[in-house]
C-alpha cells in the first residue's frame, strides 16, 4: 500500500518517523503496513500506534486532540494559520534532542528532509552558512563539530528545503 503524500515531510520512512509495521492503528483500527513512531503531543500515550493515513487526513489529530509538531516556531515566523494547521496536525513530526523546530522560508513551512549527512555538515562549516540553533557559535567550533559529526548523534543537524526557492536550510540541536 502506498503511503499518503505529505507536502512538508516528503519521505517519512527515510527520516525514520514512519516504519514498516503490522501494528493496528488505534485511530482507524486497520493494519496498513506502516506506523508512525515519532512525537505525538496529546494526553494519551500513542507512540507507535497511529498510521500515516490517520495523520494525513487529520483524523488522529481530531480524535485524540493531538499535534505532531510544536506550532510556536511557525507562529513566531508569522506563517499562515492554515499552513501551521497542516504541519502540526496532518504532517508527521521528527525526533530531536530538545523541542523540534520546523524551519520556514519564503513565508511557508519548509519540507523536512531528515538528518543532514556528514558531507552536508562539512559543507555548512566550510561555506559559513547560517544554521538555526548555532547562534553565538564561532566558526572554529562549528568546524570542529562538523569534523566529528555523525547523523543521529549529538549534536544533530536537520535538513530542510524551501518549497518555493529550493534553498536548503539546517537546524542544529543537541542533548
Amino acid at each position: 500500500m502506498n503511503l499518503p503524500t505529505f507536502k512538508y515531510h516528503p519521505d517519512p520512512v527515510a527520516t525514520g518517523s514512519v516504519i514498516v509495521s503490522d501494528v493496528k492503528c488505534r485511530c482507524c483500527g486497520e493494519s496498513r503496513g506502516y506506523i508512525y513512531v515519532s512525537n505525538i503531543y496529546c494526553i494519551e500515550e500513542l507512540n507507535g500506534v497511529i498510521c500515516p493515513w490517520c495523520i494525513a487526513d487529520g483524523t488522529a489529530a481530531k480524535e485524540f486532540e493531538a499535534t505532531f509538531v510544536d506550532d510556536q516556531p511557525l507562529r513566531q515566523a508569522g506563517i499562515d494559520d492554515r499552513i501551521i494547521l497542516e504541519v502540526t496536525t496532518r504532517t508527521p513530526g521528527y525526533d530531536s534532542w530538545q523541542q523540534e523546530v520546523w524551519l520556514t522560508h519564503c513565508n511557508d513551512a519548509c519540507a523536512f528532509l531528515g538528518d543532514a549527512s556528514r558531507d552536508d555538515v562539512l559543507s555548512i562549516a566550510n561555506d559559513k552558512l547560517q544554521v538555526i540553533g548555532s547562534e553565538g557559535m564561532d566558526e572554529k567550533t562549528l568546524k570542529t563539530i562538523a569534523q566529528n559529526y555523525r547523523p543521529k548523534g549529538s549534536p544533530a543537524f536537520y535538513k530542510f528545503r524551501c518549497l518555493h526557492c529550493n534553498q536548503v536550510l539546517y537546524a542544529m540541536d543537541y542533548d
